[in-house]
């Protein structure tokens, strides 16, 4: 089992935290200055699609350069296949690194250790995400944005929702599963490499930090299933009425 390492409010963590964090209020403020005040679903959307992509474009983004970037040498026959980058020789991960960004995971990887390494299945779950879901989050915004300020005739506010809702419900289920396929391992294995002995990492860095990637997508999901039903009861609608004449 995981050692605790005991919680150290220092310079460093304050800033980490504050990093991780400060994007709520970027997010927050693009989206209001770029909806219409009386468009609340729309500018919930765009907050939490910008506060998305720019997590997944500069915290995770970091998190991966950290891995192929950062590494120590260790003498041959220590390290167990497989090997990160074909490399029996060294360590991969941001526990490695002496940037901000490294310190910012070896903040997080107190809560949960296999962020300090380069840990293959994280690593394959991140690449997907930050080149994927980080720049479909960004879409998402620009779609938002043009359904909530759009002067097109119908048929063009008519594409860009549905654009808009498929991809935004191809999103919700790739963050709820990446969710899963992070934390079910360690569930299934009695939580090896998670630390819950601080309230800060237990609330701040494991719940609050992954939590909302299962809240909100679920939202979205079933705000995306409402849509469906609306589109295709007015659709039916429209043939029975086309019948009746």
């Amino acid at each position: 089992m995981l050692e605790p390492e005991a919680f150290t409010l220092d310079l460093p963590t304050i800033l980490s935290i504050a990093f991780a964090l400060s994007f709520m209020p970027i997010a927050f403020g693009l989206g209001s200055y770029l909806i219409p005040a009386n468009q609340l679903r729309h500018r919930v959307l765009f907050y939490w699609h910008a506060y998305d992509a720019l997590t997944h474009l500069f915290i995770e983004a970091a998190w991966l350069y950290e891995c192929f970037t950062s590494y120590i040498t260790v003498p041959a026959g220590i390290l167990r296949e497989p090997y990160f980058l074909g490399r029996s020789d060294r360590l991969y991960g941001p526990k490695y690194g002496s940037g901000p960004s490294a310190r910012l995971w070896q903040e997080y990887a107190k809560a949960d250790r296999r962020w300090g390494g380069a840990d293959i299945g994280i690593v394959s779950l991140e690449t997907l995400t930050v080149f994927l879901a980080g720049p479909a989050a960004l879409y998402v915004c620009y779609l938002v944005y043009r359904v909530a300020n759009t002067t097109n005739d119908a048929r063009a506010r008519g594409a860009s929702r549905g654009k808009l809702w498929f991809v935004m419900t191809v999103l919700a289920t790739a963050e709820i599963y990446g969710g899963w396929m992070t934390f079910a391992p360690e569930w299934f294995s009695g939580n090896a490499n998670l630390d819950t002995s601080h309230p800060v990492y237990l609330w701040l860095y494991l719940v609050f930090f992954n939590i909302l990637w299962v809240i909100v997508p679920g939202w979205i999901l079933i705000e995306a299933a409402k849509e469906v039903k609306k589109v295709f009861v007015a659709a039916e609608a429209q043939s029975e009425s086309k019948k009746g004449r």
